[in-house]
């Protein structure tokens, strides 16, 4: 049997983060949520070895929401220079003001196996398995592609970053997906 446990860097996505999030169950009961999934097959390869997205069963769904809203011409929208971590390099993010999360139609637990977070020091437990994030998407949505800041962190090798190279096609994808949604800033609502 597999072992999945929490990185912190999950700990971030909160309510109010502007991120998928979790009302009712702890990051605790979610890496357990995904150990049990993994071991029964409920999962698919991520992005390279080493990274899986853990399908969350349909029982768990109700506690689960996305931040992921398709921008329209009313909509009013803020940019906002942050980082991740305070050792990583600062980045524009775009948020849209006063829209609520949305309940989520699907989730995917994203795990990195404990070799992969090694190769950045980032490994946290002995477990195979961290936790790392989980994105949510809205009923009616059924794919959203990885950010291109998160990308280019990944392929430049950048702090945070975890090693990548992707298609002309990924990259194409992912800008054309990021020019139509944003995340919502939940904190005024």
């Amino acid at each position: 049997m597999e072992t999945v446990s929490v990185n912190s860097f999950v700990t971030r996505q909160v309510k109010g983060s502007g991120k998928s999030f979790a009302l009712g169950l702890g990051f605790d009961e979610i890496a357990e949520h995904a150990a049990t999934q993994l071991n029964t097959g409920h999962f698919e390869s991520g992005y390279r070895q080493g990274v899986r997205l853990v399908h969350v069963s349909n029982s768990l769904l109700q506690y689960f929401f996305s931040p992921l809203v398709k921008i329209s011409n009313e909509m009013q929208l803020k940019a906002i220079i942050t980082r991740r971590r305070e050792n990583e390099e600062p980045y524009i993010q775009i948020r849209a003001i006063g829209v609520p999360p949305l309940p989520a139609g699907s989730v995917n637990l994203i795990l990195y196996h404990h070799d992969v977070l090694a190769e950045t020091n980032e490994d946290e437990t002995n477990a195979d398995w961290e936790l790392i994030a989980f994105n949510c998407l809205p009923e009616g949505l059924e794919n959203m592609p990885m950010g291109p800041v998160t990308m280019m962190r990944n392929q430049l090798q950048l702090t945070g970053g975890t090693k990548g190279t992707y298609s002309t096609e990924e990259w194409a994808e992912s800008v054309r997906f990021w020019q139509n949604y944003a995340m919502c800033d939940d904190s005024a609502v």
